[in-house]
């Protein structure tokens, strides 16, 4: 070994690795965790009351999912989503189905609570934030339908007036029968020279 070689002269730097690329689930990801959380506590035979909230979150992502570009990318809401599907739900349901039932149900652990209290106040939790979070895309949503609502008010006119449907600058005739009376035949009536009998 040489002094050069010493010092780190003539050997090749070392290129550092990549960071690792972080995999983005898609919403079938999402969907498909939420059915696994809730079939990891069926096979648990976790408790009704476990089950039943696990089920109350488990719907409300599942509703919200399909809406997540509401949100936008990068979103706090949109984010929870995520977490709750793939690291909440599991990370909770997981941590209480790890534990001896008898033991779980019924020894307090923390401020006079047991692990399955600690875990219904998890689930309680969850389902708050995820109802806030569905409220959110809803709300997103029906404020698009409102404002596409006065855009066409400002275009045509109210309902109760009928509108005003105009195309260039010639408003269109009112229909037959608009006014109640009209040229065509009424489909009950027989044509002329037929005598009803």
């Amino acid at each position: 070994m040489g002094i050069g070689a010493w010092f780190g002269f003539g050997t090749r730097q070392a290129v550092p690795d990549p960071a690792p690329t972080h995999h983005v689930p898609t919403s079938q990801d999402l969907l498909d965790a939420v059915d696994r959380v809730e079939q990891q506590a069926r096979d648990g035979k976790a408790p009704a009351m476990v089950r039943s909230r696990l089920g109350r979150v488990a719907r409300t992502v599942r509703d919200t999912v399909p809406r997540l570009e509401t949100l936008g990318q990068g979103s706090p809401q949109a984010y929870n989503v995520m977490a709750t599907a793939t690291n909440y739900l599991p990370d909770a349901i997981g941590g209480y189905l790890r534990l001896p039932r008898q033991w779980a149900d019924s020894r307090p652990v923390d401020r006079g609570k047991t692990p399955l209290m600690i875990l219904i106040d998890q689930l309680d939790l969850l389902g708050a934030t995820m109802d806030k979070v569905f409220d959110a895309v809803c709300r997103a949503d029906a404020e698009a339908l409102v404002v596409h609502g006065r855009f066409l008010q400002e275009k045509f006119g109210s309902v109760a007036g009928g509108g005003d449907l105009r195309i260039g600058s010639t408003p269109l005739p009112p229909q037959p029968g608009a006014d109640g009376a009209s040229d065509l035949p009424s489909p009950l009536t027989p044509p002329p020279g037929r005598n009803p009998s």
